[in-house]
């Protein structure tokens, strides 16, 4: 786990690339900015509509388009080291080798503080991403990211499953992964039926129960709460279940000062 300033984290895919939120000053004081998915190659994405708003969130199937790692190491990541943010960069791919590729690329690039490996897109096999909901795949990807990321910490993001995530976070953790993400999108539908995820504040109670069962089966792993967090309230909840910082993600699109403002809140003192 990397020293953050704050525990208030850009949470990957919400931020955009960064100048989005920074036009609005939106970028001040955070902690961390984690950047979106980033695949070896470039991504389109899924076909539309990808977005459809909850009365509790939004479900959503983007299928992770993106520059690519190239374009990405050229014109996305120098920009973000010149605002002197501690970057955090996600990756995902379609195979264990694609994952180890970017992994080594990106170790050996300027500004980057930590890789965090994405394990929980919901609907991965249909945009054909490596599906790793399996320990057994899991623990080879993080592995590999592991062997190729030198020196870098090495975040697993997992899914906030009740069932199973004091499981796979073991799993991750024996795998090398030196932090837990426990979030991001629950299994849901888009309306036309296809495979997407739910994100926002119907999550926010799966999410910090997940994060107290990873806690407490893992008292010694670092864990990173995220799911549902729009208020300075939400992210004490996640800090006092153990968490030693939090991701904000789906509340930016609303309020992209979101962050910026519980990061400011937090250093405050209670309120």
């Amino acid at each position: 786990m990397i020293d953050l300033p704050n525990p208030v984290v850009v949470a990957a895919g919400c931020g955009g690339t960064g100048r989005e939120l920074a036009a609005l000053g939106a970028l001040e004081g955070i902690g961390a900015f984690t950047t979106r998915s980033l695949t070896l190659n470039p991504r389109a994405g899924g076909p539309s509509p990808r977005i459809a708003e909850t009365p509790s969130g939004l479900v959503h199937s983007t299928g992770l388009p993106g520059p690519g790692l190239e374009i990405f190491l050229a014109t996305e990541l120098p920009w973000l080291v010149q605002q002197g943010l501690r970057v955090v960069v996600s990756l995902t791919g379609a195979s264990v080798a694609e994952h180890a590729e970017v992994a080594r690329r990106l170790a050996q690039a300027p500004g980057v503080r930590a890789l965090e490996v994405d394990l929980a897109v919901p609907d991965a096999r249909a945009h054909g991403l490596l599906d790793v909901r399996e320990p057994f795949h899991a623990a080879n990807v993080v592995a590999a990211v592991v062997r190729e990321a030198q020196d870098l910490p090495v975040l697993a993001k997992v899914r906030a499953d009740v069932l199973r995530v004091a499981e796979s976070a073991r799993v991750v953790t024996d795998a090398g992964a030196s932090a837990v993400v426990v979030g991001g999108p629950q299994a849901a539908a888009l309306p036309d039926g296809r495979p997407a995820g739910l994100s926002g504040p119907a999550v926010l109670p799966l999410a910090l129960r997940c994060v107290g069962e990873v806690r407490a089966a893992l008292p010694d792993v670092p864990v990173v709460g995220c799911g549902g967090i729009s208020t300075t309230v939400d992210a004490r909840a996640f800090l006092d279940a153990g968490a030693v910082a939090v991701q904000v993600g789906t509340a930016l699109l609303h309020d992209p000062t979101t962050a910026a403002r519980i990061a400011a809140d937090l250093a405050g003192g209670p309120s």
